[in-house]
């Protein structure tokens, strides 16, 4: 421990570092501050409706990323979801479009135009979202919660405007992050919205506890160590690799001709265990909103039932198809990311080989049987992490505190997390300090 301080405390030892981190830290605090200004026009006092629309089931799982800025009507209500789901839609598109696929391949010029596309697709999802929340926020508050009037169009023009800036302002905040700052900004977003609800979801379960005698203390340490396992858990899931060794032919000059001999630098193809990420996640938790919306257009008795089966996110169904649905898009998002003929045409044009396997085809199928091999218990273990938050609420655990237990949001946070903290690792390699997630002694005599 004393040697993570000693690791920690020279952090501010780099300039640079240090600057990064304290310019990432002022943005952030500027995002936080904008989830609190609720839109003009609304009167902050009488939000508790759509407070409680946001308690429990998917209403939380909306207000939880966007770091409670949805349940208080807020300018940042639509978050960085829309520029996430832009994101997803390109990069989808990007395989089935072929000028999608040439800008992939163009290297940084070829970058900045998927992003311009990205910006532009997030703008005209914003225009179609923002109205959505207003109409549900004449759905859920009162009519005297609108102070410019309950059908007023000038309310409803300048709201989704509001809306809209808000949202590429959200957006310019986190490029700003990744480009001046440290860590992946949108990433890092995300995640303090997230972390925003932790105190008091921790709060309510203290009380539910303690407070009210219902299980006492002993039972929150046990729910706090069961977190933490899981916590671990995950940063496994994210961490763990299968190395591929791989050879490369050492040449030696004789004469005028060179001689390739077997047995020269040995190096690995990492192939991560999770290499989808939190994605299927996201993919499965938006399909699962579509039979709730679907059957609640209807008013028969079997679309009804439906609907609440759907919107139950604690149900059993519903954790049975959201499971389902995680494990097929794991396999479908991994076989999209994962190029293993490309990866195996870069070894044979460098001169590699994995040892035993024949270069160029027989090497692509090997790389994608063992692919398809270590993704179907990850994509089992990222499903399971995906629904433990029901689990636990069947053991008396409070919902928002269940949040946190799995699912989309702790995925994020530990990916975020370990991100951020390889990058600070690489700056304190880089000045010869011992790295965070590494003790040992002070490099800075080989300097």
């Amino acid at each position: 421990m004393k040697k993570f301080f000693e690791s920690f405390s020279n952090v501010w030892k780099i300039e640079e570092l240090k600057n990064r981190i304290l310019v990432t830290l002022g943005l952030l605090l500027v995002y936080r501050f904008g989830a609190h200004v609720t839109l003009p026009g609304i009167d902050a006092t009488q939000l508790s409706g759509l407070a409680g629309q946001t308690d429990n089931g998917i209403g939380s799982i909306l207000d939880m990323f966007t770091g409670g800025a949805f349940s208080k009507a807020s300018v940042f209500a639509l978050g960085i979801m829309p520029y996430i789901s832009a994101s997803i839609v390109v990069q989808l598109m990007g395989i089935a479009i072929p000028y999608l696929q040439k800008l992939q391949k163009d290297g940084e010029s070829g970058r900045k135009k998927l992003n311009q596309i990205t910006r532009w697709l997030t703008i005209a999802i914003t225009l179609v979202q923002g109205p959505g929340y207003i109409y549900n926020l004449y759905r859920t508050l009162p009519n005297s919660a609108f102070l410019l009037g309950f059908d007023s169009f000038s309310f409803l023009f300048s709201s989704v405007l509001i809306l809209t800036t808000g949202t590429i302002f959200a957006m310019w905040l986190g490029e700003k992050i990744t480009d001046k700052g440290i860590g992946n900004g949108i990433s890092l977003l995300i995640m303090v919205g997230i972390l925003a609800r932790l105190p008091q979801a921790l709060y309510q379960e203290f009380t539910s506890k303690v407070t009210n005698n219902n299980g006492g203390p002993m039972l929150l340490v046990l729910e706090i160590i069961i977190w933490l396992l899981v916590i671990i858990a995950c940063v496994l899931l994210v961490m763990a690799v299968r190395k591929i060794p791989v050879q490369y032919a050492r040449r030696t000059t004789t004469g005028d001709f060179e001689q390739d001999m077997m047995g020269g630098n040995r190096q690995w193809i990492p192939l991560k265990l999770n290499s989808a990420g939190v994605m299927p996640i996201i993919f499965a938790q938006a399909i699962m909103f579509i039979p709730a919306a679907v059957a609640g257009l209807s008013k028969s008795e079997t679309s009804q039932s439906i609907a609440s089966t759907f919107s139950d996110m604690f149900g059993l169904w519903y954790n049975v198809v959201f499971a389902s649905l995680i494990v097929i898009f794991t396999f479908f998002y991994t076989a999209i990311t994962v190029p293993t003929n490309k990866m195996a045409d870069d070894l044979k044009r460098s001169g590699g080989f994995i040892p035993g396997v024949k270069p160029g085809i027989e090497t692509a199928d090997f790389l994608d049987r063992i692919m398809s091999l270590i993704t179907f218990p990850g994509s089992l273990f990222l499903a399971l992490i995906a629904v433990f938050p029901a689990i636990v609420v069947s053991a008396n655990v409070q919902q928002s505190w269940a949040m946190f237990y799995g699912g989309t949001s702790l995925i994020i946070m530990v990916g975020v997390a370990i991100d951020t903290i390889q990058q600070i690792n690489s700056y304190l390699l880089n000045k010869h300090y011992d790295g965070l997630m590494k003790s040992g002694k002070n490099r800075k005599a080989v300097a």
